[in-house]
């Protein structure tokens, strides 16, 4: 397919995830093979406990610096879905009540509209005051808006 980027490394995580499973499942067993405080499968709880932490601290690295790290943001495309996000307008309950913030999101959705542009209409709410409760960097930092 032309254009197709082989997504390598997050498939050979996968990989490493269901062997790492595979290996819990062992050690589960193995756990449940003890007799009067004595489990012969200790050895293999030992070693398949050792791998999957071998295993997964070298993915993990590998998915950061060879997957993680080249990832570019591209913030054009994170903006507009953001702004029209419904979950925004949770940050204004507080101020205008969930009713009224309630019909603010069906309106924004149903419009295709942004969020703020929805509020401003609606609210006696100015925009410099929505922008800052309706902030979602600010949102992910949690807490009340001041």
């Amino acid at each position: 397919m032309p254009g197709k980027v082989n997504p390598v490394i997050p498939e050979s995580a996968a990989q490493a995830a269901a062997q790492v499973m595979g290996l819990d499942t062992a050690i589960t067993v193995a756990g449940q093979s003890g007799n009067f405080q004595l489990n012969v499968m200790l050895p293999l709880v030992a070693f398949n406990l050792l791998t999957s932490i071998t295993l997964m601290s070298n993915t993990a690295k590998l998915l950061a610096e060879r997957a993680i790290a080249t990832f570019k943001v591209r913030e054009d495309n994170l903006q507009v879905p953001l702004a029209r996000n419904p979950i925004l307008v949770t940050a204004l309950n507080s101020v205008i009540g969930y009713n009224a913030a309630a019909a603010i999101a069906k309106k924004a959705y149903q419009g295709g509209r942004p969020i703020i542009d929805v509020a401003e209409e609606e609210t006696d709410l100015d925009r410099a005051t929505l922008e800052r409760l309706l902030d979602p960097t600010v949102l992910t930092q949690g807490g009340l808006p001041e």
